[in-house]
């Protein structure tokens, strides 16, 4: 039988295919979807709840306490975040709340914790502020586990963690500055004192040589200056008047007068050695006693004088000695002793005076003398003692500028620790606790079950497009025709016996069962690998996302 191959419709063509490949197709759509749907039924729950924390900010105006918390608010969450889900906190959580009874019965505690690590997760809210940066203003901590109580009770338990933490570690931080400034503010007092002890001694050692003390000297010096001028005119005029008594008093002296009891009057007689010694130590006498009410008994004008008036004393008696007595008879009267006159006395007394106050100026002078050279000398030290000032002030003003400083700081941080002990400062506070979810969070069921019924198909029609590839047999005779330039003579349909009948029949149950015996297979091995996988949940759930 010959003839032109007659053109076939697509449709035609798929239905030929799939009359072929039906087995095929239906076997690489069932087994994938049957063991997605037995995953998806099998797979155990996973609930997520998340609690919402608050960032208050500081209470008190930082223009009146200026917190010692310095550092940013993430790095500091940051931080909790390592002390929240250290070992030790995530252990006690795990035995308090009795997690992962399965995964602690084939894994070690370490994996255990490693994957309650995992569940926890962090996010930071932040708002962008004008002409700032963008500002943390909350963070939500979510779990999530297999019961929807437990996991809201561990989810806020974290919440708490994180508030705690938080105030614990800003009173540390404020409580450690505090401290540390007091350390130092106690050393700096230390070397303070220090140098205020040695800038006092230097004072002390060198006082009327400092340098604020310049002027003052100076008008000393000039006032000491006068008086040494005004001492010396004193002293001369003093030794004029001196000069003059001592001749007024020699040329009295030369003369004295004395009475005789005689009828015929007074006779005047010249005045003996012995009356003039007489009063020679009268007036050493009363030098002395001048100069014992002035100095002590050691000062070498006391002791000069001291020796003049027992030599004095030594001669008049030795004189009276020398003397001839008269001789006294009861019709003579004895002749009265020699009388000094008045006039000479206060010649004598004056002359005295004159002395003594030529003495004091003496002694004032050479007091003065002293002074000014003291004076002289403070005045030539001046630059030395300024500079040695200057070198020992330098150090003693900038440690005392140091400790100003660190005692206001100290009095800033104590505010600052005060304000985080009363928790005042930047707080976290639970804005939405978290609840239990009644709706799993994972897996997601009909997402999976849609990823699972394309994917099946894409499999069959895949698989059917492959072997019809692979296969190179002709299944009609326009595809030989078209194959082909030889014509076909002749064309033989199959032929099926009874046999064949038979056998088809016994064919179908028994595929039946094999399709039934691989399902349940797939059904086992799927309730095998999910019951209670949670980790291929979060894959899937990975893998959906």
């Amino acid at each position: 039988m010959t003839g032109e191959p007659r053109k076939r419709s697509q449709l035609d063509t798929l239905l030929a295919v799939w009359s072929r490949r039906k087995w095929l197709a239906m076997l690489a759509f069932v087994i994938p979807t049957a063991a997605g749907l037995g995953l998806i039924t099998f797979l155990p729950n996973l609930y997520r709840s998340t609690a919402t924390v608050l960032v208050d900010r500081q209470q008190v105006p930082e223009a009146f306490v200026r917190s010692t918390v310095t550092s940013a608010l993430e790095t500091r969450l940051h931080t909790i975040s390592q002390e929240v889900l250290s070992r030790s906190r995530l252990e006690a959580l795990i035995n308090r709340f009795d997690l992962y009874v399965e995964l602690r019965k084939r894994a070690a505690l370490e994996d255990v914790i490693g994957r309650m690590r995992g569940d926890i997760r962090l996010e930071i809210k932040s708002a962008e502020l004008r002409g700032l940066r963008e500002a943390t203003v909350a963070f939500a901590i979510t779990y999530q586990g297999n019961d929807p109580a437990t996991v809201a009770l561990v989810t806020n338990t974290l919440a708490s963690f994180y508030i705690d933490e938080n105030l614990k570690a800003r009173e540390r931080q404020a409580t450690g500055t505090a401290e540390f400034l007091k350390v130092q503010l106690s050393d700096t007092k230390k070397r303070l004192d220090d140098q205020e002890q040695r800038v006092s001694s230097f004072k002390r050692r060198h006082l009327g040589e400092l340098p604020q003390q310049m002027d003052m000297n100076l008008q000393t010096l000039d006032r000491l200056h006068a008086q040494l001028r005004q001492n010396a005119d004193s002293q001369t005029r003093a030794a004029e008047r001196r000069q003059a008594l001592a001749t007024q008093l020699a040329e009295v002296e030369s003369f004295a007068t004395t009475y005789a009891n005689s009828p015929n009057g007074p006779v005047v007689t010249f005045a003996t050695p012995e009356l003039r010694e007489a009063n020679r130590l009268a007036q050493k006498k009363e030098e002395l006693a001048k100069a014992r009410s002035q100095f002590h008994e050691k000062y070498p004008d006391v002791v000069q004088l001291a020796a003049e008036v027992a030599e004095l004393e030594r001669e008049l008696a030795a004189a009276r000695a020398r003397a001839p007595k008269p001789e006294a008879t009861p019709t003579t009267p004895a002749p009265p002793a020699a009388v000094t006159s008045p006039y000479v006395l206060r010649l004598k007394e004056a002359l005295t005076d004159v002395q003594t106050e030529i003495k004091v100026l003496k002694g004032e002078e050479s007091h003065l003398r002293e002074s000014t050279a003291l004076y002289q000398g403070r005045v030539e030290n001046v630059p030395r003692r300024e500079q040695e000032f200057k070198e020992l002030s330098r150090d003693y003003e900038s440690t005392r500028e140091l400790y100003s400083s660190l005692l206001k700081r100290y009095e800033e941080a104590q505010l600052a620790e005060s304000m985080e002990q009363r928790q005042k400062g930047e707080q976290f506070r639970i804005l939405d606790p978290a609840v239990p979810n009644s709706q799993p969070a994972a897996p997601n069921r009909p997402r999976l079950l849609m990823v699972i019924l394309a994917g099946a198909l894409g499999l069959a029609i895949g698989s059917v497009m492959l072997i019809e590839r692979i296969d190179t047999s002709f299944h009609e005779i326009d595809d030989l025709r078209s194959f082909s330039n030889v014509p076909v003579l002749v064309s033989i349909p199959r032929i099926v016996t009874r046999t064949d009948v038979h056998r088809r029949w016994w064919q179908v149950p028994l595929k039946a069962g094999g399709v039934v015996i691989a399902l349940v297979a797939i059904v086992a091995t799927t309730y095998v690998a999910a019951n209670g996988n949670e980790r291929l949940v979060l894959l899937l759930a990975r893998l959906a996302s």
